[in-house]
C-alpha cells in the first residue's frame, strides 16, 4: 500500500503512539474529587503487548509489534482494547496488579467498532471496569477523565470537545464518535471514564488534530463509544466476531482532496487491486450514483448489499474516466486471525 501521511484528520504514523513515562498535557485528576475509588479504577487499565507476523497484512502499516492499553472488563480476565493492537496477533501480553507478565489470547476483533477483546490466561488480581449504559448523555463540554495504564501518573482530567460522525480512510464510519481534549499522548485503547461513576465511556482509538471540529486547529482524541459494544458483546466471545452479514470491503484507503475523494492506497492482493483501482484514482460515483465526501461514499458501498456484492465505481484517472467493477471482499477473511476461539 502506497505511504501515506495524513487522512481524514488522523495521522496514520501516529496509529500507535510511544508509551512513556512523561508529564501529561493536563491537570491529572485528584481521588478526593470523585465518589468512587479512583485508584481501583485506574488499575483497571493495563498494558498490553502484541506480536504480529511479518507475513501479516497489517503489519508493513501498524508493524510487528505494538503496545497499548486494555481495560478489565470481567472478572473472568477479558479485556477490552482497540482492534488494531491484536489484529493478527499470534502473541499478546498483558500484566497484572504487581506488573508481571501475563499471557492473553485473541478472542474477538470487529472492524466496524473497531473494538478488540483478550482474555488474560489468568486472574490479574484486579477488579474490573463496568461499562457505562449512560454514554448517550455524554455532551459537548463535559468532563471526562482519560486514562493510560500507569495509574495516577497517566491519568488526566480532560472534556467532550464534540460528539460527531467520524469517517476514517480504512473504509471505517462512526455515526456519533467521541472527541476529546486535551490530546493524551498514549491514546490506543484508553479508557475513557464517567467521573461520576467511575464507569467506562470508551475506548481510545486516535489522535485527531481537530477535535473541536471545523478548521480549529485544537489536537485531541478520538473515543470509540462502549454503547457500541453491548450488542456485539456476546458475538465477538462467542464467534469472535458479530454474527451480522458483513458489509462490503474494497480494501482501499481514501481520503477527501481538494474537494475529491482520492484513492491513497489499496490493499495488496485486495479486491480494489485486483479489479485494477489504482492510488492516485479520483471516485466520482458508486452504482452510477454521485458520491459527496468519505461518509457518503462508504454509505452507498454498504447500501449494495452484503460482502461478494459487485459494485461499480465510476473513476477518473489522469484525464481518462473509466469505470470499475469490484467484487468486494469480507475484510474478516483477508486478514491472517489466529483461530483461538
Amino acid at each position: 500500500m502506497s505511504d501515506i501521511e495524513r487522512a481524514n484528520g488522523h495521522r496514520v504514523s501516529g496509529v500507535l503512539p510511544s508509551l512513556g513515562s512523561g508529564p501529561l498535557p493536563a491537570t491529572r485528576p485528584h481521588p478526593k474529587d470523585y465518589s468512587f475509588d479512583l485508584s481501583a479504577v485506574l488499575d483497571a487499565v493495563r498494558p498490553i503487548r502484541s506480536a504480529v507476523p511479518a507475513d501479516g497484512h497489517t503489519a508493513a502499516t501498524l508493524g510487528t509489534e505494538r503496545e497499548g492499553n486494555a481495560v478489565l472488563i470481567d472478572s473472568d480476565g477479558l479485556l477490552l482494547t482497540i482492534g488494531y493492537l491484536i489484529v493478527e496477533a499470534t502473541d499478546v501480553i498483558v500484566s497484572d496488579r504487581k506488573g508481571m507478565p501475563v499471557p492473553a489470547q485473541v478472542v474477538g476483533y470487529d472492524h466496524e467498532t473497531g473494538f478488540g477483546l483478550v482474555r488474560a490466561a489468568r486472574s490479574l488480581d484486579i477488579e474490573p471496569l463496568t461499562i457505562s449504559t449512560d454514554v448517550a448523555s455524554l455532551e459537548t463540554g463535559d468532563e471526562i477523565v482519560i486514562a493510560a495504564q500507569g495509574g495516577l501518573d497517566q491519568a488526566m482530567r480532560g472534556r467532550v470537545a464534540a460528539r460527531r460522525e467520524f469517517a476514517g480512510s480504512w473504509e471505517y464510519l462512526l455515526n456519533a464518535a467521541i472527541f476529546t481534549v486535551p490530546l493524551h499522548p498514549h491514546w490506543s485503547g484508553a479508557a475513557l471514564i464517567d467521573p461520576q461513576t467511575g464507569h467506562l465511556f470508551g475506548t481510545g482509538s486516535l489522535f485527531v488534530q481537530e477535535a473541536l471540529g471545523g478548521d480549529e486547529q485544537a489536537p485531541g482524541n478520538m473515543f470509540v463509544p462502549i454503547d457500541l459494544l453491548t450488542p456485539i458483546l456476546d458475538d465477538l466471545i462467542t464467534l469472535g466476531r458479530p454474527a451480522r452479514k458483513p458489509r462490503p470491503w474494497l480494501g482501499m484507503h481514501t481520503t477527501e482532496a481538494m474537494g475529491h475523494l482520492l484513492v491513497a492506497g489499496v490493499h495488496p492482493d485486495g479486491p480494489a487491486e485486483n479489479a485494477g483501482v489504482e492510488p492516485g484514482d479520483i471516485i466520482q460515483r458508486v452504482d452510477g450514483r454521485q458520491v459527496r465526501g468519505l461518509s457518503d461514499l462508504y454509505r452507498k458501498m454498504w447500501s449494495a448489499g452484503e460482502s461478494g456484492t459487485e459494485i461499480r465505481l465510476a473513476i477518473v484517472r489522469g484525464m481518462e474516466a473509466l469505470e470499475i467493477v469490484v467484487r468486494s471482499g469480507d475484510r474478516h477473511r483477508y486478514l491472517k486471525l489466529p483461530q483461538q476461539h
